[in-house]
């Protein structure tokens, strides 16, 4: 259950990285980042922007500029939030992994006193531990 949900993870975030990899190859993020706005000043010049008094004094370009910045932010933070679930994934599995050696070593552990337990019944009973077979006795003189 536990590995078809990590499978399943996997499989959807596989889908979005193909499904944006055009997208992000497409654009330089870097450059553009650059040249931008940071996101705070970004939101708040489109908000200024596009409030009732001042909508009629923007220009065409102006949006345009506006809407350029806003998709390349949106990319850069959707790249990111990738970038960050990738690396939660990972630790995700490299969690189970440490989580499925050390269930390893316990059940071994487990196991070995499971055998010492049953040993040390074997030793209270000596007539239960083969069914029942005849103790051998040692050859003293031969």
């Amino acid at each position: 259950m536990h590995f078809c949900f990590i499978s399943s993870i996997s499989k959807i975030i596989d889908r979005y990285e193909i499904q944006h990899a055009d997208e992000l190859r497409a654009l330089d993020l870097e450059e553009k980042i650059q040249n931008y706005l940071p996101h705070k000043e970004l939101l708040e010049t489109v908000q200024s922007k596009l409030e009732e008094p001042n909508v009629d004094n923007v220009s065409v370009d102006s949006l345009i500029s506006l809407e350029e910045q806003l998709e390349t932010a949106l990319s850069v933070s959707r790249a990111r939030k990738a970038e960050l679930m990738m690396e939660y994934i990972e630790s995700l599995k490299e969690k189970e992994k440490l989580l499925r050696e050390e269930n390893q070593v316990l059940a071994s552990q487990m196991g070995k006193n499971t055998l010492l337990a049953t040993d040390d019944e074997r030793g209270m009973f000596p007539g239960s531990s083969s069914g029942n077979k005849i103790p051998e006795t040692l050859p003293l003189l031969n």
